[in-house]
């Protein structure tokens, strides 16, 4: 069946029930991109499309990380749970919420995360066998933390009954698309214009655009220079070999990279290995030594030296904050 013909089924049909799973610190601005766009899907529709409720790991009130207090309700029976966490979600853990999920799961749930609660998921197995996305920030952890599981660099990324994105406006995106495929692109489209938002139309653009956003680069070549850096970290190549890669000349890589950002491709690729080496040890259990490896530095003491001059502390340090 084509999503248009799923999407006036689903119209017949009674209103699908969203929990939202709520951990201590969790995000406001990945936490109402979820409920948002299900309350204008409602409105714009003048019917019940979706029904929402917010769940807590244990009793009593849950604040976000920017002060607002929650009172979540019963965990009900639900057809998709989103899990919700902060940048400690690599340490959370919840073992009467995640046996909900499991029998939600049995029940035939979707279950997705925003920001970094694909770390609350992978521990415990269910994103096993499928792609999935996280906070940039957390990104290095994840993998290093679960090498199995396919990571994309997208804002979100839904994959069979997953569905996961990097958390703010890409938990907004990834509605929008979930809304598309429930009830069709018109109603999604209407949700978009609600909220004064432009979704990303294609793949490659979901894909790029967190590395603008987060470098702030418009220049293309850079992008792209920078998206092959990101994913050779620890491989740590050439400029002469990246300039290949990309079908220019050396030179060229270099005046781009000088007239964007006033630093050299290789001062670039440099820092970006010190803050992976510094997300590493903030989100995983990596000992230094091996930090310094994933980030391309073959010695200990060039590592720690170039480590201090970028973030003003030593490694361990660094660990210990």
């Amino acid at each position: 069946m084509t999503v248009r013909g799923q999407a006036a089924q689903r119209a017949s049909e009674a209103p699908l029930t969203f929990a939202v799973l709520v951990f201590p610190g969790f995000p406001m601005m990945a936490f109402s991109s979820v409920i948002e766009p299900l309350r204008a899907a409602n409105i714009l529709s003048r019917r019940e499309c979706y029904r929402w409720v917010i769940v807590g790991a244990d009793a009593g009130t849950v604040e976000a990380s920017n002060g607002v207090v929650i009172q979540p309700a019963d965990a009900p029976k639900v057809d998709r749970i989103v899990v919700c966490s902060g940048g400690d979600a690599d340490h959370v853990v919840a073992d009467d919420a995640m046996s909900w999920i499991r029998k939600s799961l049995r029940g035939g749930a979707h279950i997705g995360a925003v920001a970094d609660a694909a770390f609350f998921l992978a521990r415990a197995g269910l994103l096993d066998g499928h792609a999935c996305t996280l906070h940039w920030t957390s990104q290095a952890g994840f993998t290093e933390a679960f090498p199995e599981i396919e990571l994309r660099r997208d804002l979100f990324v839904i994959d069979r009954k997953r569905f996961t994105s990097a958390g703010g406006v890409g938990s907004l995106d990834m509605l929008l698309e979930i809304i598309t495929r429930d009830y069709g692109a018109e109603l999604a489209a209407g949700v978009a214009e609600w909220f004064v938002h432009s979704p990303l139309r294609s793949s490659v653009d979901r894909k790029l655009m967190p590395l603008r956003l987060r470098t702030g680069v418009q220049n293309e070549l850079v992008l792209s220079a920078i998206a092959i850096m990101e994913d050779a970290v620890e491989e740590r190549l050439g400029m002469a070999e990246l300039a290949e890669r990309l079908g220019v000349s050396s030179d060229k890589l270099e005046r781009n990279f000088r007239a964007e950002l006033d630093i050299s491709p290789n001062g670039y690729y440099r820092r970006l290995r010190l803050k992976r080496a510094a997300d590493l040890l903030a989100h995983s259990t990596l000992m230094v030594r091996d930090v310094a490896l994933a980030c391309g530095f073959a010695s200990m003491s060039s590592f720690a030296r170039a480590f201090r001059e970028e973030h003003g502390r030593a490694p361990k340090a660094m660990r210990r904050h």
